[in-house]
């Protein structure tokens, strides 16, 4: 599964038909993979590449910025290196332009569908908390469920709050630590219980439960959307 450089637009070859061939074949990628129902690392590919075509066609000075450089002079005196930019033409910029003004619907058609997937997924997903709240919520287990296997998995996850000067945003980090069998007698509540002897760094964890009634891959969707819907849940929650 690969995903588009960063940079793809700049590099190597700066013409209309060999970037159209790019496009074309990433999105015969993409398309195979959300057939699958498998949304990432595509989805969050997408986004970034819809968001820095449309950033670059209303700002010129990007187009600039986003080509690779070559050293012009290097000063191994005091080490530092100046860069000169490898295209100043006119006639690049215009190919530019076109390839940007072809590229740009096909993102935006990709991530349609891939966002359709996600709100389709999302919605046969509900979260819940298992047993007694906790006082810190931002660290504990999540369970992922998905109801036609007969199995949980069990993450143990750890919430971090990042501030910039404009906005506060939760990011989530999860480890995996088993598939545990459902059975006659098993429940989440004595899932919980289990693991809070096992594993006895978290003496009262939050634990959340992710059920999917749907099926879809574990890695590649359920567990990335889960993950987003746990950290939705606790910003509404606390």
């Amino acid at each position: 599964m690969r995903t588009l450089k960063q940079d793809w637009l700049t590099e190597g070859l700066i013409d209309f038909e060999y970037k159209k061939y790019i496009l074309l074949s990433y999105a015969q990628q993409v398309k195979g993979s959300f057939r699958e129902r498998k949304l990432y690392p595509y989805l969050s590919d997408l986004v970034f590449h819809y968001q820095n075509l449309l950033s670059i066609r209303e700002n010129k000075k990007l187009l600039y910025e986003n080509f690779p450089q070559q050293i012009s002079r290097a000063d191994f005196e005091r080490l530092h290196i100046t860069y000169e930019k490898i295209v100043q033409d006119d006639s690049i910029m215009a190919e530019l332009e076109s390839i940007i003004t072809y590229s740009i619907p096909h993102f935006k058609d990709m991530l349609t569908e891939g966002k359709d997937i996600y709100e389709l997924v999302e919605e046969h997903m509900d979260i819940t908390p298992v047993g007694l709240s906790s006082l810190y919520p931002n660290e504990g287990y999540l369970f992922v469920n998905q109801s036609e296997k007969k199995e949980t998995q069990v993450y143990q996850y750890q919430i971090t709050l990042f501030e910039n000067a404009h906005e506060k945003f939760r990011g989530v980090h999860t480890y995996f630590l088993e598939t545990v069998p459902r059975g006659i007698g098993v429940t989440f509540e004595s899932l919980k219980v289990d693991l809070t002897r096992k594993y006895r760094k978290l003496a009262n964890p939050a634990t959340y439960l992710v059920q999917a009634k749907i099926s879809c891959p574990l890695d590649e969707t359920l567990l990335p959307i889960a993950k987003r819907m746990l950290v939705r849940y606790i910003g509404t929650t606390t």
